[in-house]
């Protein structure tokens, strides 16, 4: 049955390949982000939103449930890093990061959630990385920020098992994606090097993942983080 899909942080990268891939398998998908999509399909919406704005972010679910009468998937995809030491790391960038990796994924979290409970069933799927197994140097924050999106994931999926809504987190190895095209090579040779399978992460590497957590028959498995590549915490 197809199914009504909200992905966040969808103009570009692993958002972006997400929305065509469930587009492509018959499903209706609504993606945003800061800019405008160049994503043209009959069964796409797109809001133009920063994911931190509790306004826009209500004012999007409530349109989604008005047009469509249900939710059925949330993919938490949107996120910012920031590759610096911590002795360089401005207010500015702190304060971003958090805004969109946590905040971002609350809000949408909470506003999806309270639509889901209505039908006593839903899928989310948030988004940590590898960064907070690993303990990555030159990125405490974002590494940081995503452990209290982990956090997040173990205790919401408590709160709301008793509506029928599982909650879960993959944490993807490196995808090569605009995300990290300024980190250096011999950075990056290093962090494979610490994974069980010593290479970038692909697209479909994460979309299996989020198949299986988003099928109907995974209604017995919450609060799980599941890193890829053989990282473990």
């Amino acid at each position: 049955m197809p199914k009504i899909i909200i992905i966040t942080g969808s103009r570009k990268g692993i958002g972006y390949a997400l929305c065509e891939a469930y587009l492509s398998e018959g499903h209706t998908v609504i993606g945003c982000s800061r800019e405008a999509t160049t994503l043209a399909d009959p069964h796409y919406r797109h809001f133009i939103l920063d994911v931190a704005d509790e306004t826009a972010v209500v004012a999007m679910v409530r349109s989604v449930k008005k047009e469509f009468g249900r939710i059925d998937v949330l993919l938490n995809n949107a996120g910012i890093a920031s590759m610096n030491h911590t002795l360089t790391t401005s207010l500015s960038t702190l304060n971003a990061i958090l805004q969109t990796n946590i905040v971002g994924t609350f809000l949408f979290l909470r506003e999806v959630s309270k639509a889901m409970m209505k039908q006593k069933k839903g899928r989310i799927v948030n988004y940590s990385t590898i960064a907070t197994a690993l303990r990555l140097e030159g990125e405490a924050i974002y590494a940081a920020s995503k452990a209290a999106i982990e956090n997040l994931t173990e205790t919401t999926a408590k709160e709301l098992a008793p509506f029928g809504i599982t909650v879960n987190a993959i944490a993807p190895t490196p995808i090569e994606t605009d995300l990290i095209k300024a980190v250096p090579k011999e950075k990056m040779a290093s962090l494979l090097a610490q994974q069980a399978i010593a290479r970038f992460g692909t697209f479909d590497d994460i979309k299996h993942v989020i198949d299986f957590l988003i099928d109907d028959k995974s209604d017995f498995i919450t609060a799980q983080i599941i890193h890829l590549g053989g990282v473990h915490r």
